[in-house]
């Protein structure tokens, strides 16, 4: 294959991944609170403004901006949507019964995200229950990859959950928080999250791509051993991993906070200069430094998922290990199909000579489209 060939056909390749970028998966955060001894529990739902005006059409007169009297004025729309896809049962000592939701007040609250619709709920439940069986289908209709992220909160200790198109059912002890299911699902999350980032994923290409090969009179070389990659690989991998793990932590506990627009912008603006790194090599030998400093950006990134949750304690602890982690798995997974293929073909010269060029061509251009959109507003990622 040509140059040309094999840059027309990653160049096709990215644009076909362009709409995946058009709109941040959507997300909700409900907080269902418990107390001892009480058959009505209180919840909070967020839901963004964004995916609200998907669902029911916030946007009353068109002028892209949402204001709080059409909020208002749509209060009664965004609760027979919300509540018509959300549905509990109370189960305590082999008696199950579904609980009465109601809605009680409509407030509008700034996320990392943006704004995002508040509903207090009351939920009335016929005894008090020992589990709380949770029905959830929000959104899914809207978009299939949309995220609840469910937080149970009670004296004796509480527990976080990410509820999905394929897992819309669960059952939580109010008693005795199930740590290890807490762990799994976001565990899951981490895993989700990585592989549907394509934002990260470029990046990591543009990381692994040259491992296999080095820089040398003016054209890219085959390294001569397995060895050698690999050692590059393990750099630049840990040095990504040390960086956003820093971040993530201290974003989550809100240590570190960013605007999502400027963080967004950035991951965009280092899978530019990773690419643009690659089309003309300028650091060669140490990229693990990039890889560290561009990691930290990443890590505010991954962190918009876990930020909002308002988790305390040890649930916060068990739910940034089990996310990192899941990161991490997801990230390991794409190294381990990456580096071989790349390592057996890295004396080709379609590797070295059409597919590296045109490979940093193509995410570059898709980068700096992310870029524009994201740091002019037009698109929210």
């Amino acid at each position: 294959m040509s140059f040309r060939g094999a840059v027309v056909a990653v160049c096709l390749l990215a644009a076909w991944s362009l709409p995946s970028f058009a709109h941040k998966p959507s997300d909700s955060y409900l907080t269902v609170t418990s107390i001892r001894g009480e058959q009505t529990l209180s919840a909070q739902w967020d839901i963004a403004l964004r995916d609200l005006e998907h669902a029911v059409g916030l946007d009353q007169d068109g002028d892209g901006r949402i204001t709080w009297g059409e909020l208002k004025a749509s209060r009664r729309a965004i609760e027979s949507y919300a509540l018509s896809r959300l549905s509990m049962e109370a189960i305590a000592r082999g008696d199950r019964a579904r609980c009465s939701i109601t809605p009680l007040a409509l407030l509008v609250d700034q996320h990392v995200d943006g704004h995002y619709a508040v509903l207090r709920l009351a939920i009335e439940c016929p005894f008090e229950p020992a589990e709380l069986a949770v029905h959830y289908g929000l959104l899914f209709d809207v978009d299939p990859n949309h995220r609840g992220l469910l937080d149970v909160v009670r004296a004796e200790g509480g527990q976080a959950l990410v509820l999905t198109n394929d897992r819309r059912t669960t059952t939580i002890s109010l008693t005795a928080p199930e740590h290890l299911a807490q762990f799994r699902s976001f565990l899951d999350e981490g895993i989700w999250h990585i592989w549907k980032g394509y934002d990260h994923i470029l990046f990591l290409l543009t990381l692994l791509l040259p491992a296999v090969v080095v820089y040398r009179g003016s054209q890219w070389q085959p390294r001569a051993s397995l060895r050698d990659a690999t050692v590059d690989v393990l750099k630049v991998v840990t040095a990504f991993t040390v960086a956003h793990s820093i971040t993530l932590s201290l974003a989550v506990i809100g240590v570190v906070w960013l605007p999502s627009r400027l963080v967004e912008s950035g991951i965009a603006l280092t899978v530019l200069l990773g690419a643009a790194n690659n089309l003309i090599p300028v650091i060669r030998e140490r990229r693990w430094l990039v890889a560290f400093a561009f990691g930290l950006i990443h890590g505010l990134g991954f962190a918009s998922v876990l930020s909002d949750l308002g988790l305390q304690g040890g649930n916060l602890a068990l739910a940034l290990v089990g996310f990192n982690a899941g990161v991490e798995a997801g990230q390991l997974a794409i190294v381990l199909v990456l580096v071989p293929v790349a390592y057996g073909l890295r004396a080709t010269s379609f590797y070295r000579r059409a597919f590296m060029p045109a490979g940093a061509v193509a995410i570059g251009a898709v980068a700096l489209y992310w870029f524009a959109m994201r740091a002019t507003g037009l698109v929210l990622q």
